[in-house]
């Protein structure tokens, strides 16, 4: 084998998980047989799999080596190879994905931080689950999936932003009535229904157009925009916890990259001054005019796919996230305004 391992050290993850790619499945037993430090860290691999994947009534930290909880490297590459399960369509692999990263993370929970821990909004780690529980339930309400709480209140006459927050109150303040065991295993298995519905595994049926939030979309896209949400919350339940969350895949992220910009340039209209787009961090670097196509292009604007998500969730601001920036600056800025103003995170 040659001095850097032939790659090996980056298929450990992948292996641990049993997803290699079917040109890796020779290569990397046999580097692991001759390859004394590659053998250790894919054995400690493994067993964080199967410590992810374990009965969840056993405490992860005891069974952990030395008493010690998994490292935010071990965490990272968990996160990021665990394969999507159940098998699903396209539409649905990056939401699948990222239940399946932030259920591995809930399980660090009382390992690093109480559920106590404040998150996000006024939310600690129990109340975003319970958020996401209603940010999901709309979506399965829709696609035929019973709703897991009781309602305390009708908002069938409310404008759909006062259903949703009367909605998010109601399940927060319910779930607070139990462990958050209880809330995890809710959202586990509300989101699991979800990924097992007809609409989450035959893309013809997820292309017909509902309304849900107040946007009408096909359900593929309604998919994708719990996708979004799952990951950022998964990123502030991490950072409140200082554990490092890594982004979606390439490909999923590129998913939501380009469902972020049709939102965009939606809100943006066909009047608002041209500005070329561009996205860097997913494949192709894609680009677009957003605003009028009648003038030429009065600037050009450059974010990171990852900072770019984070400015649509509500995580960066129009003065914060970074960007490159050539031409008109108040042409740009109303593009980065206009980006903010679609988080409701």
């Amino acid at each position: 084998m040659s001095d850097d391992h032939d790659g090996v050290p980056e298929l450990l993850a992948a292996w641990a998980f049993g997803a290699l790619q079917p040109a890796d499945e020779k290569a990397v037993p046999l580097h692991l047989a001759g390859c004394e430090s590659c053998s250790a860290e894919a054995e400690r691999l493994r067993e964080t799999v199967r410590l992810l994947d374990g009965p969840p009534g056993i405490p992860e930290q005891a069974a952990m080596n030395n008493g010690s909880g998994l490292s935010e490297g071990v965490l990272a590459a968990a996160l990021r190879a665990r394969p999507s399960a159940p098998r699903v369509a396209a539409h649905a692999a990056p939401y699948a994905a990222a239940v399946t990263g932030l259920g591995a993370l809930l399980r660090e929970v009382d390992g690093h931080r109480p559920w106590g821990t404040p998150v996000v909004h006024d939310w600690d780690v129990r109340d975003t689950v319970g958020h996401l529980i209603a940010a999901d339930e709309e979506l399965a309400r829709l696609l035929g999936v019973a709703a897991h709480a009781p309602v305390s209140r009708s908002t069938e006459e409310m404008p759909w932003e006062e259903a949703w927050e009367a909605r998010t109150a109601d399940t927060i303040a319910y779930e607070r009535t139990r462990s958050p065991e209880e809330t995890v295993a809710a959202w586990s298995a509300q989101s699991s229904a979800l990924l097992a519905t007809p609409e989450a595994r035959d893309p013809e049926r997820a292309s017909h157009a509902t309304t849900m939030l107040g946007v009408r979309l096909p359900v593929a896209d309604h998919f994708l925009g719990r996708a979004f949400e799952t990951w950022v919350h998964t990123v502030d339940i991490g950072r409140a916890l200082g554990l490092a969350v890594p982004p979606p895949v390439e490909a999923h992220l590129g998913q939501m990259v380009r469902l972020a910009v049709r939102m965009l340039g939606l809100a943006l209209g066909p009047t608002a001054p041209p500005v070329l787009f561009s996205v860097t961090g997913v494949a192709g670097d894609p680009q677009w005019v957003l605003g009028s196509e009648g003038e030429p292009v009065r600037a050009e604007l450059a974010l990171h796919a990852v900072d770019f998500c984070l400015l649509v969730g509500g995580r960066h601001t129009p003065t914060s996230v970074p960007r490159g920036v050539v031409g008109d600056e108040d042409a740009v800025h109303g593009v980065l305004e206009r980006a903010a103003s679609l988080a409701w995170l």
